[in-house]
């Protein structure tokens, strides 16, 4: 049971979502004068909440016992497993390469990078390449796009989506009939309709939603991707509590694991970048600390390399660290040929 079924008022609902208190299990072991003070209420309020947290985990269990544990798997099925994940392709052939065929499923991966390097564009290239049909070597699937900044851009995902059209049109691994009869289902417009955008405006309306996706999810089977643009937006903003906001922010990241292994989808977290004091200089360095680091399974780099944007995978249990040059052109990601220069596409 989430917190959203417990038979609580909103207001007690928004104070517990707000001070970080996401699932029961967060509530389980705390004692209600820290509740009382977290949530600025009082002891007896907080005792009223915890024991219909504590009625609610009952209901949860069967005959009120605990929940038996998922049976152990072997290291055998594991790698079995890993080798059959599904890859989502960027378009780029160098970085599809160091990423091992794309992004992987089940998997969740950080890409981060200075202002204008192309981190939402990625995003929204990722969002349409997802659908691109199994025939083709893709996934069939959707996607579910979250914006904190409001820097989606219909326009350059429209663009995207033709391009992604006319390149699968020019597959020599498919005869044209092949392509005509699935084109009559391929437009444009239906790759739009198959992002299913959220724009959210402060950090518990974030939270609220990453616990809404679980539901949501179940009822679009269909969707191999969730992209957040970008994850640190409203952590950046009004935290004077620095251990309010780690406790929010490995809750949430807690959920989208959870998430990416219980569908099989990807997680893509855009990060911006903040400067680091280290060894008497300041360097860039992604934002949220060095533990939000650890709650990622890839974590991903860009950065300009004089005038062409690269590529660097910094941190992965299955990818070695390596670099690979990108481009971003009128048609979205795209393998480098040339220099290319900063100039704006839009």
């Amino acid at each position: 049971m989430e917190l959203a079924r417990l038979p609580i008022s909103a207001s007690q609902r928004g104070k517990l979502i707000s001070a970080g208190y996401t699932s029961l299990s967060s509530l389980s072991s705390i004692s209600p004068s820290t509740l009382a003070q977290d949530l600025k209420i009082s002891e007896d309020e907080a005792l009223e909440i915890l024991r219909v947290v504590s009625q609610g985990s009952r209901l949860d269990k069967p005959d009120g016992v605990h929940a038996i544990v998922n049976g152990a798997q072997t290291a055998w099925d594991m790698l079995h497993e890993e080798e059959s994940l599904k890859c989502i392709t960027t378009f780029c052939a160098d970085l599809d390469d160091i990423l091992g065929g794309g992004i992987k499923c089940k998997e969740v991966t950080e890409i981060g990078g200075v202002p204008g390097i192309g981190k939402t564009q990625l995003g929204i290239q990722l969002a349409v390449n997802v659908q691109i049909p199994v025939t083709y070597g893709g996934l069939g699937g959707k996607a579910i796009y979250i914006d904190t900044e409001g820097s989606f851009m219909l326009e350059r995902a429209l663009q995207i989506a033709e391009a992604c059209i006319e390149d699968m049109s020019r597959n020599n691994d498919f005869s044209q009939k092949d392509f005509q009869s699935c084109h009559i289902k391929m437009q444009p417009k239906d790759f739009l309709q198959n992002i299913f955008y959220f724009r959210v405006c402060s950090y518990t309306e974030q939270i609220a939603l990453i616990n809404y996706l679980d539901k949501f999810i179940s009822e679009h089977k269909d969707v191999n991707i969730v992209i957040l643009d970008s994850v640190t937006f409203h952590f950046r903003q009004d935290f004077d509590d620095l251990a309010l906001r780690t406790r929010l922010l490995s809750g949430m990241a807690l959920k989208l694991m959870k998430l990416a292994k219980k569908f099989s989808l990807a997680v893509v977290l855009l990060n911006q970048v903040t400067t680091k004091h280290t060894e008497g200089s300041f360097q860039l360095t992604l934002a949220l600390g060095d533990s939000w680091s650890h709650s990622c399974t890839n974590r991903i780099i860009l950065y300009w390399n004089g005038d062409e944007r690269y590529a660097y995978i910094d941190k992965s249990p299955s990818l070695r660290s390596a670099s690979a040059p990108y481009s971003v052109t009128g048609k979205g990601i795209r393998t480098t040929t040339s220099k290319c220069k900063r100039v704006k596409l839009m």
